[in-house]
């Protein structure tokens, strides 16, 4: 008999499919579907960006191989708004352009650790970072992000779960699932965790573009002298840039870690899209005023989610962020999976169950308000109200 990689066979299959399958079954009966489940980028990209992305594909250069570390103009540009916006010198040697952010987390995984090894994820985690760990025979070690503390891991407990075989820690902020956002001490105080006990921090800043406009620096992670040590953020331009089908992310770190993830990107991917890295090397410093309306239509969403969880007693709103809100549903007798799918296929309201993001999520759900516009998260409590299971 044919076998599998058991490594891979036991690990779940991609659970947003199998969400999509619960709205394929809703008849349109309360209005157009509202999909809340996949983080995907509500309006277009901006027209200019498609036409540089056109006329980059036609060209021969872009037919051909990359560096391994991604085009040099891509990673110059990145370089400079990384130092204006954490006040803190990187350079573009200190870059490395990926196929995607999940793609970056996988090089960067594969680079830290073994069968065997363990790295602590926040939990609820990013459902694609446990798969990832399941699939190399690390462990994916839940640390917990409380309710009762907004979301945020405390560095205390995290110290507690460090082992010999830990090879890093993961902090996601922007969260997703939850939407937290850490503060900058915080942040601060796990890479001191980290260096004392001499692994990495690992930061999943995929959507720190949509922070709140007045937030400022997100950490101050790149102002240490020695922050190339064990220090590695991740980016995607997917959502800033509404492009995540040219699949482009970034990993941020010192030259000896990236010698390392190199020769794993070179087995991988070999190099990132070179179009969509030309049409971004213009986009970073030309389009910072759309991003900045963009964030803006974000925070106007995010006040609409809120006003309309107000409007629906026993729905509980847990955490709110820059895409996603964590929620409970008032239905503690009934599996969060029978609610998911009913809301789908007869409310056409789509989230995600909270068990997919790790355990002791039985009631929760994330929904992705980022996703669609004011008027559509309005009729979510028209949706909700007599709502039943």
């Amino acid at each position: 008999m044919i076998s599998f990689n058991p490594l891979v066979r036991d690990t779940g299959s991609p659970p947003i499919p199998e969400a999509q399958g619960w709205a394929k079954r809703y008849n349109g009966s309360h209005g157009p579907l509202i999909d809340l489940s996949q983080a995907v980028p509500g309006y277009p990209p901006h027209p200019d960006l498609l036409k540089h992305l056109a006329d980059a594909a036609g060209t021969t250069a872009a037919a051909k191989y990359g560096d391994i570390y991604g085009d040099q103009s891509l990673r110059d540009v990145l370089a400079t708004e990384l130092t204006s916006l954490y006040r803190g010198k990187v350079g573009a040697d200190e870059i490395a352009i990926t196929s995607g952010c999940n793609q970056a987390f996988v090089l960067v995984a594969m680079a830290l650790a073994k069968a065997g090894d363990n790295i602590l994820l926040p939990s609820p985690w990013y459902f694609n970072h446990q798969m990832t760990l399941n699939m190399l025979g690390v462990e994916p070690r839940a640390l917990p992000a409380r309710p009762e503390n907004n979301f945020i891991p405390d560095p205390k407990e995290a110290e507690a779960l460090i082992d010999a075989s830990t090879r890093a820690i993961v902090l996601v902020t922007p969260n997703n699932p939850t939407g937290a956002i850490y503060p900058p001490a915080t942040i601060a105080a796990f890479a001191a965790l980290c260096r004392k006990k001499g692994i990495w921090l690992i930061v999943d800043e995929t959507y720190r573009d949509f922070l709140p406009e007045a937030y400022g620096q997100p950490h101050k992670l790149f102002d240490e002298s020695n922050w190339q040590d064990n220090i590695l953020s991740l980016y995607s331009f997917s959502k800033s840039y509404c492009i995540p089908g040219h699949r482009v992310g970034a990993i941020i770190g010192g030259k000896a870690i990236l010698d390392e993830i190199g020769k794993v990107i070179d087995c991988v991917q070999i190099c990132a899209p070179r179009a969509a890295q030309t049409a971004l090397t213009w986009a970073i410093p030309s389009l910072n005023d759309w991003r900045i309306s963009n964030t803006r239509e974000i925070t106007n969403r995010a006040s609409a989610f809120r006003e309309a969880m107000a409007a629906l007693p026993g729905w509980q709103l847990n955490s709110i962020g820059a895409y996603f809100a964590y929620v409970t549903h008032p239905f503690k007798e009934t599996s969060v999976f029978k609610v998911a799918e009913k809301l789908a296929a007869e409310r056409g309201v789509l989230g995600l169950p909270g068990p997919w993001f790790g355990p002791s999520q039985d009631n929760h759900l994330r929904l992705a308000f980022a996703n669609v516009g004011v008027d559509s998260i309005r009729e979510i409590p028209n949706r909700l109200k007599e709502f039943k299971v």
